[in-house]
């Protein structure tokens, strides 16, 4: 039945009646320049509901320090930050060539996608109790739930940051009261290689990787949950994505009687070293925490011109989803 037949008049002269005709030209000239949402707007305000119970896992020590938010380019080689009581240190790798015979040079890991692939290796791995994981099915589906696609060259920029990350040398170290945890190590100790078929596109991607053992071990005792769908959100920014685990790990520590205080030079050293002036770092990082709040809704924080007041809240997941599912069973257990 159209407008018609129903007696109802068409939208476009119920709005002719309603808008005095002096208005009209300024309304047109308004609705011209209206722009449709882009994909994250539309993920920050709708973020996919299909994932939203899916849990992923992030090591401790790097919900306090960071990768590299931009590609630091082929010549730098070491990245290093240090926060509170934990350090950070990564050594760019080399992946070998079977068609040359030689080894071809890596960059460090940089941006979303190494933050991403890590929470997806730990999640896995500790679902399976396993540090042996099979990745190309598994990285394509999560891919593809987290951004929303899984094109080509969606996946195979997904595939040269898990190469990065499978032949970086990486230390953590966690300094506790009289003694000091220190794992000096790759965090992906082995893979199978495949080469592109693609003449256009020669590189070399893991299919399977290992676990070093000693980061699989520390995992299991410093893994921090997240909502996989909270990462989805975010996950056009590698700043949220820090500030998100950070919050996750941090907040519900925090003694309930007494509010932490952070100031806006720890925020800058924690988040923005790289910012040179100090208003600048302020403007990115209140955009990149109002995002990350979207999500994390239940994280009682303010910020101020000192600096950020946090308080005892709980954390992203709920406990009752914190424990792993099982691999065979594909369920939570409660």
């Amino acid at each position: 039945m159209n407008d018609k037949d129903s007696g109802l008049l068409p939208l476009g002269d119920i709005l002719k009646q309603a808008v005095p005709r002096e208005l009209r030209p300024h309304i047109q000239v308004a609705a011209r320049t209206l722009k449709p949402l882009s994909r994250v707007q539309n993920r920050l305000l709708e973020p996919c509901p299909e994932h939203d119970r899916e849990i992923c896992f992030q090591h401790s020590v790097l919900c306090q320090t960071g990768l590299p938010y931009r590609d630091p380019g082929d010549n730098v080689r070491l990245w290093e930050r240090e926060q509170g009581n934990v350090t950070l240190r990564i050594e760019a790798g080399a992946i070998p060539d079977p068609a040359s015979g030689k080894y071809v040079d890596l960059s460090l890991p940089w941006g979303t996608k190494p933050r991403l692939i890590l929470a997806h290796l730990n999640a896995e791995a500790l679902r399976q109790g396993s540090p042996q994981i099979q990745i190309e099915d598994s990285l394509s589906a999560f891919v593809k739930r987290i951004r929303g696609f899984a094109t080509g060259r969606e996946i195979r920029m997904f595939k040269y940051q898990l190469a990065c990350l499978s032949t970086a040398t990486v230390r953590l170290a966690m300094f506790q009261a009289e003694h000091t945890i220190a794992i000096n190590t790759h965090v992906i100790t082995s893979f199978d290689l495949w080469l592109q078929k693609d003449e256009h596109q020669r590189a070399l991607w893991p299919s399977t990787v290992c676990l070093s053992s000693e980061y699989f071990e520390s995992l299991k005792r410093h893994a921090v949950p997240l909502n996989e769908a909270d990462l989805g959100t975010l996950a056009h920014t590698a700043m949220g994505l820090d500030i998100y685990a950070w919050l996750a790990q941090r907040l519900h520590r925090i003694d309930p009687r007494k509010p932490a205080f952070i100031a806006w030079s720890n925020l800058k050293e924690q988040f923005g070293p790289h910012y040179g002036r100090m208003d600048n770092f302020k403007k990115v990082f209140r955009i990149a925490l109002a995002q990350v709040q979207r999500r994390y809704q239940s994280a009682r924080i303010e910020l101020d011109n000192r600096g950020m007041i946090a308080r005892n809240s709980p954390p992203p997941v709920d406990k009752r989803l914190m424990l792993i599912s099982n691999p065979t069973s594909k369920k939570t257990h409660a």
